[in-house]
């Protein structure tokens, strides 16, 4: 809905031994399961904040839309919660933009320092 531009979000409390860091949104509300808007990954350790639709350089992965980049949420019907999971790693990944989430989910499995949720709702006016 809307302009589809990626909301603004701070960062903060990264391990000082993080290398990088991924972000996956998803919606596990939706009818045919959890849907994933956005995976970026190889985000500097030290980046602390991402501006309301701000133009993304590092690497992002294919959506529920099946495109690289940020497709914002459009629930069908009722209320949607929407997971930001934020991770700090300990390496740098070597992933193209072709990469799935669970391919995400995977390389990043047993590389995690800390992560930290976010939860949102969204629903149709």
């Amino acid at each position: 809905d809307g302009a589809d531009l990626s909301p603004p979000l701070s960062i903060s409390a990264v391990p000082k031994n993080a290398k990088s860091l991924a972000l996956i949104m998803d919606d596990p509300d939706a009818p045919s399961g959890t849907f994933t808007h956005w995976t970026v990954w190889n985000i500097p350790a030290d980046k602390s904040q991402f501006a309301k639709g701000e133009k993304i350089i590092f690497q992002q992965g294919k959506t529920g839309f099946g495109k690289a980049g940020y497709g914002g949420p459009c629930p069908p019907s009722g209320t949607h919660r929407y997971f930001f999971k934020l991770y700090a790693l300990d390496v740098v990944l070597d992933l193209d933009q072709s990469t799935k989430v669970k391919d995400l989910e995977d390389a990043i499995n047993s590389h995690i320092i800390k992560q930290t949720l976010l939860v949102g709702k969204y629903s149709r006016s």
